[in-house]
């Protein structure tokens, strides 16, 4: 026979007082708080990662809107720059075309002068006349203005004494621009004062001066 060993009983563990054993596994139970508890660790670290892509992508962004900028001004230069040349040749052609034409309008201005441009020589040569005006050739010079060396050529000088300054007193040639631009210079002859003829006339000035005011004052 087995003897059973007096005060031994099958070993309990040890629970307190007016507790039940389940409450003995509370612990257990909330050992997966844990694991939730380093789970935001990780969740910030991904979120550093994912702000620092966007700002990248932003970066770049950036930089291909600067470059389209730069490109769009680009072509507008570009286009600009063609379209003025592209006036500038078509002017250059017309003042070409039209400085070959000259010799034409001058012996069709001769012809009116004297009395020839009649029939069907004075209809053709009022039609090239009109189609240059339509090109832009503009004529200029008269007789009686100012002597303008930009936009006249003196072919012949003397003087006279009844201009005050140098002046074209005949139009040998008339000049021609296409707007602001002269083809060729009117040829003219001029007429500058006497010399001497200033002189004289201030001193008529005085001597009128004197008359209304009485003559000169007596000592």
């Amino acid at each position: 026979m087995t003897e059973e060993t007096p005060g031994f009983d099958e070993q309990q563990p040890d629970v307190p007082s007016g507790a039940t054993s389940d409450d003995a596994e509370p612990k257990a139970a909330d050992s997966p708080s844990t694991e939730e508890g380093a789970a935001p660790a990780g969740d910030t670290g991904q979120d550093v990662a994912l702000v620092a892509q966007l700002d990248q992508a932003r970066t770049a962004l950036s930089e291909r809107t600067a470059d389209l900028q730069r490109l769009q001004a680009e072509f507008q230069n570009y286009r600009r720059r063609v379209e003025r040349d592209r006036i500038a040749v078509k002017e250059i052609a017309i003042a070409n075309l039209l400085t070959e034409l000259l010799p034409v309008l001058d012996d069709i201005g001769r012809a009116r002068e004297h009395g020839e441009l009649v029939g069907g020589f004075k209809s053709v040569a009022e039609s090239l006349e009109s189609t240059a005006a339509k090109m832009g050739l503009q004529q200029f010079g008269k007789e009686g203005e100012p002597f303008d060396p930009t936009i006249h050529e003196a072919l012949m000088h003397s003087y006279a004494p009844d201009v005050t300054e140098t002046t074209c007193v005949a139009i040998l040639q008339p000049g021609y621009r296409i707007g602001e631009r002269t083809i060729r210079p009117a040829r003219v002859a001029v007429a500058e004062p006497q010399p001497g003829a200033q002189t004289v006339k201030a001193d008529e000035t005085a001597e009128a001066d004197d008359k209304e005011s009485g003559g000169p004052d007596e000592g």
